[in-house]
């Protein structure tokens, strides 16, 4: 049996978001979909996984709903499931921004290049590139010459934008983020701060990487996803590359972790083998303090037991 992933978002006025929830979540339960869907009363942002024939049989399904006929799939091959479980809730946003009177995305948003487009436009002078993704996205992997936010939410973007947007004033502003949702938002909030000129990646880093013409090229490293892939390959031209780093140890590494102890659970970049050395903490102390308090994610008790027994 062959696996999709498959990567959605519509924005559009939705009257009554509750009741799309509760279909949404009858058709991915009876397809045996597994993964994540928002809905709100701006639109609807998922990720599912499943058999080929049932990501086929949503997407068929979607379609056949006007307020989603022209919706746009990224779709992947996968070896199975890549969530553990179904989740479909109502949000007061798709995408979380917090900004009170922002644009909608059908009101105004930056104009979109294509991948090709977008391609032509990096490296040149009078352009300014903006990751729209968390800082630890970018960490991974970014097209080159991006400017890495310093942000670790969306919704603190705007005060970033507050303080950079002088420096922007009379360039051309490239947006980008993983499928396209995020700079739907970002680049028409840029808009309204007094940048002229603002574009986004349409379809985002994801289709970028699947056209045939560009191939992902200019990208470096690998693009951070929502699931259990992790990171997936984007630059179709070069040999995989690894451009970060294990912040234990600083081998090549674009792994991230949660933190062990459930008082910490941060997400920070480890390797296999520091991963086992420090039985899933991001520092001693972690360590000490979980098991002090009981307070120890069950992911990494194997690793603890296992040291244990090697020690007695």
């Amino acid at each position: 049996m062959s696996y999709e992933v498959m990567l959605f978002y519509k924005f559009t006025p939705i009257e009554d978001p509750d009741e799309l929830a509760r279909s949404q979540r009858a058709i991915c339960e009876e397809l045996g979909l597994l993964g994540r869907v928002l809905v709100a009363e701006e639109g609807l942002n998922g990720t599912l996984s499943g058999d080929a024939r049932a990501c086929q049989a949503y997407r068929d399904h979607m379609r056949q709903d006007p307020r989603f006929a022209d919706i746009v799939f990224k779709v992947d091959p996968a070896e199975g499931h890549v969530f553990p479980r179904l989740s479909v809730k109502r949000k007061r946003e798709i995408v979380h921004f917090g900004v009170e009177g922002a644009p909608k995305p059908w009101e105004k948003t930056g104009y979109r290049l294509s991948p090709r487009e977008w391609f032509d436009m990096l490296g040149r002078d009078d352009v300014v590139v903006i990751d729209g993704r968390n800082d630890y996205e970018y960490e991974i992997g970014h097209f080159e010459g991006a400017v890495r936010p310093d942000v670790s939410t969306f919704r603190e973007f705007p005060s970033w934008i507050e303080r950079h947007k002088a420096e922007w004033r009379g360039k051309k502003v490239l947006t980008y983020c993983t499928g396209g949702i995020r700079c739907e938002k970002l680049s028409g909030y840029l808009m309204e701060q007094g940048i002229e000129e603002v574009y986004q990646l349409d379809g985002g880093i994801i289709m970028y990487g699947k056209d045939p013409e560009v191939q992902g090229r200019k990208f470096l490293g690998k693009c951070y996803v929502f699931d259990d892939r992790v990171a997936v390959r984007i630059n179709q031209t070069e040999e995989d590359t690894v451009i970060a780093h294990c912040s234990l140890c600083g081998a090549p590494c674009d792994r991230y972790l949660n933190c062990g102890y459930l008082d910490c659970h941060r997400r920070f970049l480890c390797c296999a083998d520091c991963e086992r050395r420090m039985h899933g903490f991001c520092s001693p102390a972690c360590e000490a303090a979980a098991l002090q308090r009981d307070r120890v994610d069950p992911r990494v008790r194997p690793l603890l037991a296992k040291a244990c027994g090697a020690s007695g």
